[in-house]
């Protein structure tokens, strides 16, 4: 176990340095947008322009791969997301900035792309478990580490903006300096949107869900925080319960869907996350440490919903779908996530800072809703043929959806 560590530790570092720079990122500009009086509708337009470079960069970089290889590739997305970053400190204007985000987006799936794809080369039945959970715990540490950043530098100035581009510099390092072996050639995307309607609609319209929830989130929590009156430590402290709530669930979650019909399990984390974004907007007039919990209830429910269906989907599916079922799984999830802020913005404008947690509850209401009807639908469950539950990070954070696409 040890070996299988050691054969990826330059991998884990570099992904450590990029999460940092993501969450110091992805911290930095909700708030620097305030300041600069955007409105919200603004903001979350911008975002969009991540979520479409994300999703496109899913589609198109296993063409990049198979033509210069991996390390080359990297270095190309690593110096991407570098330029992004300071492009937005260079030239403060927001339909530049939408541009600039979707570079970034762009460049940050294409290296969770290569990073997972290095990582799964590395794994077998064996030691897969601990080594996922290896690359989970570096993605919540660097992203978490990144957020508290923020309130160290004047969000103001260009200061925090060049960290942040020296810190995706250097993630460039470990990995390109490696002797470790690169992994196989990506294999090509495919999917059949049609086919996984068919196989599983409760993952079709769960995976729309899922991109909504997590991409709102991601783009407009730390809008959230500003407009509820926290201080940039305080919303760190926010966002980063949120991804500790969806760090400690994973498993729990997956194994208990495991063995009992995942649909109940789907209604379960629908309903707890209705239940807590309304603690959360009742929590904010009364104390932050109750908005903690209530942002940690939310996170424990929101990052395994994208795991979920993934697994009910590979349930219903044969063995030579599960590419194709994962490939058409983030399209949709990518879609949620560039219409989701959208949506969640426009509540946000007219509503409040409530008016985001009043549009996570709606989809998190219509995400258990549909389950149940579904059941009624369907009522024959597949527990004998259903496949394991793996934990994974989000595709906003780090995923390995994107994994099948690399061979082995």
């Amino acid at each position: 176990m040890l070996r299988s560590l050691f054969s990826i530790a330059s991998l884990m570092a570099s992904t450590l340095l990029m999460m940092v720079g993501f969450g110091l990122m992805n911290y930095m500009l909700p708030i620097r947008s305030l300041n600069e009086g955007w409105s919200t509708i603004v903001i979350s337009l911008i975002a969009t322009g991540y979520t479409f470079g994300f999703t496109l960069s899913c589609i198109v970089t296993p063409f990049f791969v198979r033509r210069v290889g991996h390390v080359r590739v990297f270095a190309a997305l690593i110096t991407l997301l570098t330029v992004g970053i300071l492009l937005c400190a260079l030239m403060v204007e927001w339909r530049a900035w939408f541009f600039f985000r979707m570079v970034s987006g762009f460049a940050i799936a294409g290296a969770y792309l290569i990073i997972e794809s290095w990582l799964n080369e590395r794994v077998n039945n064996d030691n897969r478990g601990t080594l996922f959970s290896v690359y989970m715990i570096t993605c919540l540490v660097g992203s978490i580490g990144g957020q508290y950043l923020v309130p160290l530098g004047d969000i103001d100035k260009p200061d925090l903006f060049i960290l942040c581009g020296v810190i995706f510099s250097l993630a460039l390092l470990p990995t390109a300096l490696s002797t470790a072996e690169t992994p196989a050639p990506i294999a090509k995307a495919t999917f059949n949107l049609t086919r996984l309607l068919k196989r599983s609609p409760i993952a079709f319209w769960g995976s729309l869900l899922s991109g909504a929830l997590s991409g709102t989130w991601a783009s407009l929590g730390g809008v959230y925080t500003q407009k509820a009156g926290l201080s940039t430590a305080e919303g760190a402290t926010l966002l980063a319960a949120a991804l500790a709530g969806g760090a400690v669930s994973q498993m729990p979650i997956g194994r208990l869907s495991d063995r009992i019909d995942r649909r109940y399990v789907m209604i379960g984390c629908g309903i707890t996350g209705v239940l807590a974004c309304a603690a959360m907007s009742l929590a904010g007039g009364f104390s932050t440490y109750l908005l903690y919990a209530g942002a940690f209830l939310v996170g424990t429910v929101l990052y395994p919903v994208y795991a979920l269906n993934v697994a009910h989907a590979n349930d219903r599916a044969e063995p030579e779908e599960y590419v194709m079922i994962s490939s058409g799984i983030m399209i949709l999830y990518g879609l949620g996530t560039v219409s989701g802020p959208l949506m969640g913005g426009t509540a946000m404008e007219y509503v409040g800072p409530n008016g985001l947690l009043w549009f996570l509850a709606t989809a998190f209401a219509l995400y258990a809703g549909y389950a149940f009807w579904r059941m009624q639908r369907r009522v024959t469950d597949t527990r004998d043929a259903a496949t394991d539950f793996h934990a994974m990070p989000i595709p906003m954070q780090g995923t390995e959806g994107v994994s099948p696409l690399s061979e082995g």
